[in-house]
């Protein structure tokens, strides 16, 4: 629920940040982008989302959440890999720790029990770790399915893919098993962005804009661990205290 609730709060942001910077330098395949936006949003009106919105209507909630712990767990091993990588020795200590106890005692991940031990969850990937070590974004990019990217995120799919549990167990285990968990774990991922997306759909203008902001911010928050630094503030947003003095009478108008 948190979650949802941040992801919300920084769509709003997105909107309030598309009005505010009609040029961004940052995005200059544009054009290409909203081809690939569209073709994007019609695949998943016919294939994700319908799955999505089923999955969760039949799905009791605490099954979902078990579903989710579970992916999540599956995955986390690239987080521990970025801690260290950004040099966050105790950090990734830690994330390793709670791997291996949800992955024990939480039965696989189904269950989040690092988290009620206190053991706090974080979000590191390839793409923030190329930040801490002065590499630029680069371009905003949307690739086709994968969605919303950056060419400084980009190379995350290489060692996302690597940490994943279930890319190396889909090796050994049978088609049956491997091929609908990996679609299961898709549809989850769509399921949890449902709320944000109902949002875009019913309050965004220009709904590639709105996610495009949204994305970026996103991005900064998790590259500053939560603590972006905020906007340099121009001449003209300057106010000096004293011109709201109620002291000082007005300039003279000459009546």
């Amino acid at each position: 629920m948190k979650r949802a609730s941040t992801l919300c709060s920084l769509l709003l942001l997105g909107i309030l940040s598309a009005c505010a910077t009609p040029q961004n330098h940052y995005d200059p395949l544009e054009g290409m982008n909203r081809v690939t936006d569209k073709f994007n949003d019609g695949l998943d009106r016919i294939t994700l989302k319908p799955l999505a919105k089923g999955y969760q209507y039949v799905t009791p909630k605490p099954l979902q959440t078990g579903v989710s712990n579970f992916f999540d767990n599956s995955t986390y091993l690239n987080t521990v890999l970025n801690d260290f990588l950004q040099g966050k020795g105790s950090q990734g200590f830690h994330d390793l720790g709670r791997f291996l106890t949800n992955t024990t005692l939480g039965i696989g991940g189904l269950f989040d029990v690092a988290t009620s031990a206190g053991m706090e969850k974080h979000n590191e990937d390839l793409g923030q770790t190329l930040a801490v070590w002065g590499a630029s974004q680069g371009a905003y990019i949307v690739y086709p399915v994968l969605g919303p990217n950056s060419v400084r995120k980009t190379p995350d799919f290489i060692t996302a893919t690597a940490t994943d549990a279930l890319f190396w167990a889909s090796f050994v285990l049978n088609p049956y098993i491997s091929i609908p968990l990996t679609v299961l774990k898709y549809v989850d991922k769509r399921a949890r962005l449902l709320e944000a997306s109902n949002m875009r759909d019913e309050l965004a203008l220009d709904p590639y804009i709105f996610t495009r902001e949204a994305w970026m911010q996103n991005r900064q928050y998790l590259i500053y661990d939560g603590n972006p630094p905020k906007p340099e503030s121009t001449a003209d947003d300057d106010w000096e205290e004293d011109d709201w003095d109620e002291d000082t009478p007005p300039a003279d108008s000459g009546n």
